[in-house]
């Protein structure tokens, strides 16, 4: 059961009302998540902020959705996954690499790959990853720089997903049919 009510555009603190009626001019409905975050307009906007500053990056909309279903999956938020795989077909992505990347599974695609296990790995690992993991990234054709914005998405995710575990938030209908449970390893397979 949620801890607080989801919020409207009506019910919503002053300093979150125009955020939600962005939120609901972009999605075309207004995303529970948004509801749940409009009770502190802080946390609203440092959410939107992070989504604005990770749009902002050199990782392209299909590798942004990566990073946020990977740490999505690898915090169990099966509110964030939904929505992300959502964006992850708007952003164009072969259907077959959506279901491999739900499922856990390694992407046939290598450098994607190492995107997923990246990101994976700095959410299980708290940050505290090896070198070799570094290397590995960079070797499939990232930055260093990319590194560092693969965090801005981590940071996202943390906020969302924490809050979406906090709440219980209940999966809009409009993303219902990307509706997701973890497998039985909840751990992203990361190695090998």
């Amino acid at each position: 059961m949620p801890s607080s009510p989801i919020h409207t555009i009506e019910t919503a603190p002053d300093g979150s009302k125009a955020a939600l009626a962005d939120a609901t001019k972009q999605f075309g409905f207004l995303p529970n998540l948004m509801g749940e975050l409009a009770a502190a307009p802080a946390a609203l906007k440092a959410y939107l902020m992070l989504g604005d500053l990770l749009s902002q990056t050199s990782l392209s909309p299909a590798e942004q959705q990566i990073v946020l279903v990977s740490a999505s999956m690898s915090n169990d938020c099966h509110y964030c996954v939904a929505a992300h795989s959502a964006g992850l077909t708007m952003a164009g992505m072969a259907a077959h690499h959506i279901e491999a990347l739900r499922a856990g599974r390694p992407l046939d695609d290598p450098r994607l790959d190492a995107l997923r296990v990246f990101t994976a790995t700095v959410v299980e690992q708290r940050g505290d990853i090896d070198e070799e993991d570094v290397r590995r990234f960079i070797d499939a054709g990232y930055t260093q720089a990319q590194v560092l914005e693969v965090l801005v998405g981590v940071a996202m995710k943390t906020l969302s997903n924490y809050t979406n575990h906090i709440a219980a938030t209940p999966l809009d209908p409009a993303l219902q049919k990307f509706a997701w449970e973890p497998a039985a390893d909840r751990r992203v397979a990361t190695k090998g």
